[in-house]
């Protein structure tokens, strides 16, 4: 009932559990990891309007999908429609949906006034997501989260100025800005964007197991869920709830075989994407995240925070999954 096919404009996705853009997380080799556990869909990092639009080779990087199943969403974020207009045109050419970046809470994101920022500026919010729209080829969506602050709750004003331009879906993080990820995500104002546009609305927000995503389908009527932070180490959760909504039955948990598997994976794709050294640097957070709440996982972490070889970081993850 609520697994089913999610079409966002002409983009039919094959089911509607859909990972969510993590600036820093889910560069490529990460997305494979989790496609291999069957998302509809994945979104890139979100990527800077302006340095696309200078030709930043970086930023470019983060949107390199070789290898990968489509259709793939990418996330754009910037406060002028000169800039967003440019990466409109030069995102739909790689990309089946063009997301546009209206929720990240980071400092250094809102100071130039972009992501959650635009909360704020409602005006400027029509004219960018107007402009995205008008230069995309392909079906374009936003990503917003409850408003700025609790004075401040705009999300189903802003839900409507999205449709009235022609956005083709709105995910929607049931936290402020001001709340970042504390508290809890508001399921109420998840539900009353749902109920105040005709557009498919995407639920996202404290989705970490089966449980939680059923009551986001069953509580606010949302035609997908994105799932975020729920990933980190747990790239099968989409597979577990895939399981769960077409049986009602859970799978068992993974097991530590497997699970070392997918980590070697990981490090495979990590360092086939960028030299050695920065690759087993930021697989140092993805291997906390797989071996938390595993026996004695914060002595082996500290263990391997100093670790640059691919070599000896395998050799200490066979050492410590033996003991397992």
């Amino acid at each position: 009932m609520f697994l089913h096919k999610l079409k966002i404009g002409n983009v039919e996705v094959k089911n509607n559990l859909i990972l969510a853009p993590m600036a820093g997380v889910t560069n490529l080799p990460f997305r494979i990891i989790c496609e291999k556990f069957g998302p509809g869909m994945v979104c890139t990092e979100m990527a800077s309007s302006r340095a696309i639009f200078y030709d930043d080779n970086k930023t470019k990087r983060l949107l390199n999908t070789e290898g990968e199943p489509r259709p793939i969403s990418m996330q754009i974020f910037g406060n002028d429609e000169e800039t967003m207009a440019y990466a409109a045109r030069y995102i739909s050419k790689i990309a089946d949906i063009v997301d546009i970046n209206m929720g990240c809470p980071a400092p250094k994101v809102v100071k130039n006034g972009d992501g959650s920022k635009l909360l704020l500026d409602l005006k400027q919010a029509k004219k960018v997501m107007k402009s995205v729209v008008e230069n995309a080829t392909v079906p374009v969506t936003v990503k917003i989260r409850k408003g700025w602050d609790n004075e401040h709750i705009v999300a189903t004003d802003i839900a409507k100025i999205a449709e009235e331009v022609g956005i083709s879906a709105i995910t929607i993080h049931g936290r402020t800005r001001n709340e970042m990820y504390s508290g809890k995500a508001d399921l109420d104002i998840i539900k009353q964007v749902k109920q105040s546009v005709s557009i498919p609305i995407i639920g996202n927000g404290d989705i970490v197991d089966e449980e939680t995503a059923i009551k986001m389908f069953e509580y606010t009527g949302v035609d997908g869920i994105m799932i975020g932070r729920g990933t980190f180490g747990n790239p099968w959760i989409f597979q577990k709830i895939i399981h769960f909504l077409q049986t009602s039955e859970k799978i068992p948990d993974i097991s530590n075989e497997e699970k070392l598997k997918i980590i070697k994976e990981h490090i495979e794709l990590a360092i086939k994407e960028k030299q050695e050294i920065t690759a087993i640097r930021e697989m140092r957070k993805h291997i906390a995240w797989y071996t938390k709440n595993l026996k004695n996982s914060s002595e082996f972490r500290n263990s391997i925070n100093k670790i640059e070889t691919k070599e000896e970081l395998i050799s200490k993850l066979d050492e410590y999954f033996k003991t397992l």
